[in-house]
Parts: structure tokens; C-alpha cells; sequence
């Protein structure tokens, strides 16, 4: 890594601001470009004081060229972008920021990785907190909100980091390796960013990139599309299912978790419910025991653990209407899961980036649903859909009228719920600040 080499960092954002700040400490030169002129002023700053030039609002030619000898892309810009298409050419090595922060991990640090189209983020927190609760020395990091740069310096032999990876996150990797991945499962997703559902799956795969026999791939056995895309990797393999198993891990039998046949917890005993939490659970209960976890802090965990901002969130109760914000489901299998948690009338917020991708998914799952609100860019797509249903629908532009005409159509005993089925990017710079919106409209009725 000698002389004053440059890196380019394209895109500010949260991995894209601690990447540059890494790379300067590392000796780098670094340019840090976002089309977006509109950034924190203080982090812009900060970053000038540490030598970072910092170019917003346009990605001028000059900027990329043979001298550059690595681009840090932030993981939301697709592989089409044209600086990147142009670094290609020019054979500038294309990484993200997990990949860089990997390169300067210290040795003897045990890797844990969690990948999947829904529960990523629930599977992650809760192998965190288990091993917290079991006193190891874990870290919690990734696509879960905190960039893995920003931990290097604090890491040491014999930590445990627990990372949540994104399919993005996954497009631009190339040593990173884990010793744990787990595959929480797998359904059409993120098509516009990948172009196909082949090549989706073909990116999810490289969590298990490097492995051998001496590393652990945790699937579920429930989802045929894990367990046909894994069939051929070198991994030793552990499974969980909701039904009782003969295979190596977690499965349910009479209504409790068991591992390898040993009961842990019965499900009635789990604080978040729903299958889709009790798989979480289950994937989760499968990685911490490759680290020697006992049941005890296990336990304690899933007794206590009320679930994720943003997930199935219950915000409150407002004459006797309850509010729940699932911002965190961007796509049509999030939004299948929040409607099969509910055996009562609901009343649907539905909206946001249009993607393109149809709603006819959601069909077998509109039982309970009495009112569907329609807001963001789909809104008029998803008024097409509901009349096609046979459900009443109010179409309105932003979110704080669909929380006013969802709380005015409601009567006592109705859910309230925000599960969008599409990204924030129209109105929103992303989902916990759509979910923030929603408790903030909410709290105020």
C-alpha cells in the first residue's frame, strides 16, 4: 500500500462517507463524488479537514482515469453506472465498502454473515444479542445500518463480527469471505437493480464465496430456492425448518424449537411471532451454537426480544385502532408476510417507488384486508389492482393523508398497516425515515 495512491469514492451516504474517511487514514488520496449536491454540510466538512475532495452534484469525466487505483462504489448504484462501466475498461479494481473494510480486518476475527431476501435483519440482531447474552465479544455491523469500516480499528483477534449483507452489497466483492453464512431465504426480488431473478440468486450465492468444508452454510430446508442454488457449494451444512427434520439443526417439533432434537423453547414462549419469526429464531439458534452458545442465553433473548424498528413494528393504540409500521418491506413477500400476521380487518398502506413489478402477488393474502390507501408513484396502479379485488381503495399523493384516511376509515378492533411492497426512493431517501414519517403522523393524530 505505499506512495500516495488515489481511490474514488462514488457515493456519499453512510458507507460512502466512513469509506472515505477510512481510505484517507489508510494514506490514500481520495475524490468522493455524489450527483446529489444536497449532503451534511458537517460531514462534508469533516471529510475537506481530513484531505478528501469532495464533488457533489454532478460526476464530471476527469474524475476517474488511469490514476485511480480503486473505486469504492456505494452498494445502491448499479454495475451499469457509467464510472463504472468506464473503471472497468480501465481496469480499475470496483469494490464496496465491506469489501475494503475486509482487506484490513485483523486475524482470528470469526465472521458470521447473513444474507436472504426477507429476515435478514431480525436473523442478525438476534444471533447479536444472543451472543452478547452469552457474553462473547460480538460486533454488529453491515447493511444493518452501521458500515463495517467504521469497526476495523476496534476489532481484534478472537471478536465475533455479525454482519447483515445485502444482494447490493454483494455485486462487488471479491476476497471477502465469512465462516458462518446464513441464508435466511430466497424469493423474487431487487429485479430492476439485478435485470433478472437468475442473476439475483447467481449474486446471493457469493455469500458462501471461498468456503470449504470448515466453514458453515446455515439454509432453510423449508425454501426450495435456497437449497437448489446451494446444492453445490463446499460448505458443511446446517438447516432449520418449521416443520419437525432429520437434518443437522433447528426444526419445530410439537409446537417447540429443537436443536439436533434437544428442546430449547416452545414457541408459545417466543416474544415475536409469526413463522416467518419463528425461521429467524430458528437461523439464528443454528449460528450461535456453532460457537458454543448454551440454551440459557438463548432463551433469555427470544423471551425478551420485541423485534425491529421498521419490521412489524407495533407503534400504538389509538381507540382501540392498533398502528403498525412495516416501512422495512420494500417488496411484495415482505408485505405477503405482515398480512398473514393478522387474523382481523386491516387497513393496508400501500405505495411508494414504482419499480415496475406487479401487485398480483399480494391476491391470496388480501383476506382481512377491508381498505387499501394508496400513496407514492404506484398509487394509481395500485387503485387499478384494488378495484380489480373487489376492495375499496383511497388514492392520495403523500403519506401523512394516507394516515389520516386510513385512521378515519378504521373502527374499533382494525389494524393499521404500513407495508408499502415498494421502495422509499420516490418521497423518501430510504425506509426508516418513511417509518419515522409514519410514528411521527401516528403520534399526532
Amino acid at each position: 500500500m505505499g506512495g500516495k495512491r488515489k481511490a474514488l469514492v462514488l457515493g456519499m451516504a453512510r458507507s460512502g462517507y466512513e469509506a472515505a474517511k477510512f481510505l484517507a487514514d489508510k494514506g490514500y488520496r481520495v475524490v468522493l463524488n455524489d450527483a446529489k449536491a444536497d449532503q451534511n454540510p458537517d460531514q462534508v466538512k469533516e471529510l475537506e479537514t481530513l484531505g478528501v475532495e469532495v464533488v457533489l452534484g454532478s460526476h464530471p469525466e476527469h474524475l476517474l482515469d488511469e490514476s485511480v487505483s480503486i473505486m469504492v462504489k456505494n452498494p445502491g448504484i448499479p454495475n451499469t453506472h457509467p464510472y463504472v462501466e468506464k473503471a472497468i475498461r480501465l481496469n480499475v479494481p470496483v469494490i464496496n465498502e465491506m469489501e475494503l473494510a475486509y482487506r484490513y480486518f485483523p486475524n482470528g476475527v470469526t465472521i458470521i454473515g447473513v444474507t436472504g431476501t426477507n429476515g435478514k435483519t431480525t436473523t442478525t440482531t438476534l444471533i447479536y444479542k444472543m451472543l452478547k447474552a452469552a457474553s462473547k465479544p460480538a460486533w454488529l455491523m453491515g447493511n444493518i445500518g452501521f458500515p463495517v469500516c467504521s469497526f476495523v480499528s476496534r476489532l481484534k483477534e478472537g471478536d465475533i463480527a455479525v454482519m447483515e449483507v445485502s444482494d447490493h452489497q454483494l455485486c462487488n466483492v471479491d476476497r471477502f469471505k465469512t465462516h458462518i453464512s446464513v441464508m435466511t431465504n430466497l424469493y423474487e426480488a431487487h429485479l430492476d437493480f439485478h435485470g433478472s431473478y437468475e442473476a439475483y440468486k447467481a449474486v446471493k450465492k457469493r455469500v458462501f464465496n471461498h468456503h470449504t468444508e470448515k466453514d458453515i452454510a446455515i439454509l432453510n430446508l423449508d425454501n426450495k430456492e435456497v437449497l437448489d442454488l446451494t446444492r453445490d457449494i463446499r460448505s458443511t451444512k446446517r438447516y432449520f425448518s418449521s416443520h419437525p427434520a432429520d437434518q443437522p439443526g433447528c426444526c419445530i417439533l410439537d409446537g417447540v424449537i429443537c436443536y439436533n432434537k434437544e428442546r430449547i423453547i416452545p414457541i408459545s414462549d417466543v416474544k415475536i411471532k409469526g413463522r416467518h419469526n419463528y425461521e429467524n429464531a430458528m437461523a439464528a439458534i443454528a449460528a450461535v451454537k456453532e460457537l458454543g452458545v448454551e440454551n440459557r442465553p438463548i432463551v433469555e433473548v427470544l423471551k425478551t426480544f420485541g423485534g425491529v424498528e421498521h419490521r412489524l413494528e407495533y407503534v400504538r393504540t389509538i381507540k382501540h385502532v392498533d398502528f403498525y409500521n412495516d416501512s422495512k418491506s420494500t417488496n411484495i413477500t415482505s408485505t405477503q408476510i405482515a398480512l398473514s400476521s393478522f387474523e382481523r380487518p386491516v387497513i393496508l398502506l400501500l405505495g411508494g417507488l414504482d419499480r415496475g413489478h406487479s401487485f398480483e402477488g399480494l391476491k391470496d393474502y388480501l383476506k382481512w384486508v377491508k381498505r387499501i390507501v394508496a400513496f407514492g408513484e404506484t398509487r394509481e396502479r395500485i387503485g387499478k389492482f384494488a378495484s380489480e379485488q373487489g376492495i375499496p381503495c383511497t388514492i392520495v399523493e403523500v403519506l401523512d393523508d394516507a394516515v389520516t384516511a386510513a385512521y378515519n376509515a378504521s373502527s374499533p378492533g382494525d389494524v393499521v398497516l404500513l407495508s408499502p411492497a415498494c421502495a422509499s426512493w420516490d418521497q423518501y431517501e430510504n425506509f426508516e425515515i418513511r417509518g419515522n414519517r409514519f410514528k411521527d403522523c401516528v403520534n399526532a393524530l
